[in-house]
């Protein structure tokens, strides 16, 4: 039941991660931008939102955007933020698909071995944390970048989402992959024996019905 309360944590973990991450990708208040203080750029119209698909300007009765469409002219830190945090969106579908059919409550109409189970839960941990790889390259080298080409105020709420969904990748990714090392290490009845009184020598577990059968008055 612990194992199954872990993988539970984990993939609930991953999925909130995910659905940060494309909160991130989609808005567009990475960061912002002002030659003075927020006040005073807020009074006189002169704060600027960047995200990885437009520039907007932010004042207390306007929202205007201008979208970023010459990718040609657009700086290394933007086109590469873009394509990393696309590529974490995409893994994120195959990665929950992975995860939720490998879950021992999970009955799908065909059979799987334990072994193809374990190897497709690995496979969506991993995933998982190469998302989180993604994301913290983007949500890191984006600032960064912003800064060296225009002086940078503050971060906002879109970078947030995605240092917080990165997180929750990286622990999701970690906690999956600890729950699959726990059920390897773990004992199981395919490799139990029992003793028989009569002989005295060890015999393999087949069935539960075979400790019956050796048991002789």
């Amino acid at each position: 039941m612990a194992h199954i309360c872990r993988q539970l944590i984990g993939v609930g973990g991953s999925c909130a991660g995910w659905v940060g991450l494309i909160f991130a990708t989609a808005t567009n208040d990475w960061v912002r931008r002002c030659d003075y203080s927020m006040a005073t750029c807020l009074r006189i119209d002169e704060l600027g939102a960047q995200g990885l698909w437009a520039e907007c300007r932010v004042s207390p009765t306007l929202y205007n955007c201008e979208f970023l469409d010459q990718t040609f002219s657009l700086p290394a830190y933007v086109l590469v933020s873009r394509a990393l945090m696309i590529s974490a969106c995409l893994l994120g579908v195959p990665a929950i698909l992975l995860v939720l059919m490998s879950m021992p409550c999970v009955r799908l109409p065909t059979n799987y071995s334990t072994t193809i189970k374990k190897r497709r839960t690995q496979a969506g941990g991993i995933l998982f944390i190469i998302m989180a790889v993604f994301g913290t390259i983007s949500t890191v080298w984006f600032p960064i970048g912003s800064n060296k080409d225009k002086k940078l105020m503050s971060f906002g709420y879109s970078l947030y989402a995605g240092w917080v969904g990165t997180g929750l990748c990286l622990l999701g990714g970690v906690v999956i992959l600890c729950f699959q090392v726990a059920l390897i290490t773990s004992p199981s009845r395919e490799n139990s024996f029992f003793y028989s009184r009569r002989g005295g020598t060890a015999r393999e577990a087949e069935a539960p019905s075979n400790h019956a059968k050796s048991e002789r008055v």
